[in-house]
């Protein structure tokens, strides 16, 4: 029966379907950082500055790469329903390491305009729960992103 749903859906007219590409992790991981910089409902700046170096960065593009990217990102995020979408395909291609460093990075915007909105801190909290991130390992890294030691930050 769901073979029956799920053949239904994806054979429906008028729309065409996007297949999963190899660009598919990278896509998915920069749509949840602009995730993170609108959470609060203010897109700075220096957030969306910070969110081009660190994709920039972590994928070693720029240049015209570096534009589709962030611009596909942008429109994947503004058409998502919820964070599922992208937080499957993360669990099909990262392994642990690379799930606590995409923690890592969205602490670092969620701190890139020098505070930390709730709305922020929750995003982080459900991506990392969905992609299986542990609350030490969450905590550990929103601490190491504000540059304080384990025993100095309550979160």
């Amino acid at each position: 029966m769901l073979d029956r749903i799920r053949k239904f859906l994806t054979n429906l007219p008028g729309e065409e379907r996007s297949k999963p590409t190899d660009d598919a992790p990278r896509l998915a991981a920069a749509a949840l950082l602009f995730h993170v910089i609108d959470a609060d409902g203010v897109r700075g700046e220096e957030e969306m500055k910070r969110l081009r170096a660190l994709v920039a960065d972590t994928y070693g593009i720029s240049g015209r790469e570096l534009d589709e990217l962030v611009a596909a990102a942008e429109e994947a995020d503004r058409a998502a329903v919820d964070l599922y979408s992208f937080t499957s395909v993360l669990n099909r291609h990262l392994d642990q390491k690379a799930k606590i460093e995409l923690i890592s990075i969205m602490w670092e915007l969620v701190f890139a305009d020098g505070d930390a909105h709730e709305l922020e801190d929750n995003v982080v909290w459900r991506v990392a729960e969905l992609i299986g991130v542990e609350r030490e390992e969450r905590i550990a890294m929103r601490r190491r992103s504000r540059g304080k030691p384990a025993a100095e930050d309550g979160a």
